[in-house]
């Protein structure tokens, strides 16, 4: 592990515990994360993969500022493996700045504002495997494999229903390559709530030759009962059809690299959520259970031919113990026939 890395970070959380002790409500959050994933098709290991980590930092909450930090570590295990000049691989401890965001709010008495700066997560999946398609490449799938980190500067604008988010975001530390995001997000008092996003890499084509795309995506989740929720979420994904040189000094790829002039995606899919009440003797077996199919036109286009089905399955299960919240899922690999297996235990430190 490298020492000066930790003790840095012990000593910027101290110091900003110290600081905020005095305004506003300051916590340190943390858990410990473990997850295994298994496909039957993987008969060559006993796991097709596991790893362990710790999630450390603090959360600062004010009437008018709000900031938050969190390290992700792994041990050596399931950390770096970096080759030296005589060919040996050694592992090494990772530390990640998972989270670092300062988020300033103005609250007036029919609207709230707010601008947010530093590094955070947008994830609209909601069993984790599927989803997010505003934000998240279509070839990531399974058991947390939704969230997109973004680098960013966002204003926001809270008012009655409505809560309208415009973002400014960068993937390198010149500001030569990003996006313009924005998004909706509507809650209504009965039990429906509705998002539509747009995004474009906007920023791509101000200093660099590249090809504009678009995406669009729109997520609708309704409870009709007390116990049983459905939703989906439709996208549409496109670049546009003119060819840009790519062998120009300034070329930059698409960030997803499957995406080429003129193809055009639309993934979608639907689910359900079955969640029993506490007097319901069913809570004693599960908090959630998720059912959800997804569908990818020509799927295999994503992956370079591969042979992969364009529809996708996975069932669920969740159920939070004291502080603790155990997930598993059953899923599809690459056909639908291809079952595989995923285990999460998330424990909490408060």
């Amino acid at each position: 592990m490298n020492f000066k890395k930790m003790t840095s970070a012990l000593l910027v959380a101290g110091m900003c515990s110290a600081a905020f002790a005095a305004d506003g409500e300051f916590s340190l959050k943390g858990n410990v994360q473990t997850q295994a994933t298994k496909m039957i098709a993987d008969t060559d290991n006993n796991l097709s993969s596991l790893w362990i980590r710790a999630n450390i930092g603090g959360l600062y909450k004010s009437e008018n500022f709000d900031a938050q930090v969190m390290l992700r570590i792994f041990a050596p295990q399931f950390g770096n493996k970096i080759k030296d000049g005589d060919g040996k691989t050694t592992s090494y401890d990772k530390i990640l700045a998972d989270l670092y965001w300062a988020n300033y709010k103005w609250n007036f008495d029919t609207y709230k504002l707010n601008l947010k700066i530093g590094h955070w997560k947008t994830d609209w999946s909601q069993s984790t495997h599927f989803g997010t398609y505003i934000d998240k490449d279509l070839t990531a799938r399974g058991l947390w494999m939704r969230d997109y980190a973004h680098n960013a500067l966002e204003f926001g604008w809270q008012t009655g229903y409505s809560n309208f988010t415009a973002m400014l975001a960068t993937r390198d530390n010149k500001a030569n390559t990003g996006y313009i995001r924005i998004e909706e997000d509507l809650k209504f008092d009965f039990p429906l709530e509705a998002k539509l996003a747009y995004r474009v890499n906007a920023v791509d084509v101000v200093q660099n030759t590249a090809s504009i795309t678009h995406r669009l995506a729109t997520y609708l989740s309704y409870k009709p009962l007390d116990f049983l929720r459905v939703y989906g979420e439709y996208g549409f994904i496109v670049t546009n059809s003119e060819k840009v040189l790519t062998t120009a000094h300034n070329y930059v790829a698409p960030e997803s690299k499957y995406m080429k002039p003129g193809d055009a995606y639309h993934p979608f899919y639907l689910g359900a959520e079955y969640s029993p009440k506490k007097d319901c003797i069913m809570s004693t077996f599960m908090s959630s259970l998720y059912v959800e199919w997804e569908h990818i036109n020509d799927r295999a286009a994503l992956t370079g031919g591969k042979d992969i089905d364009n529809w996708a399955w996975t069932v669920a299960w969740a159920k939070k113990i004291a502080n603790s919240k155990l997930q598993f899922s059953v899923y599809s690999g690459d056909e639908i026939s291809d079952v595989g297996f995923a285990f999460r235990l998330t424990s909490t430190i408060k």
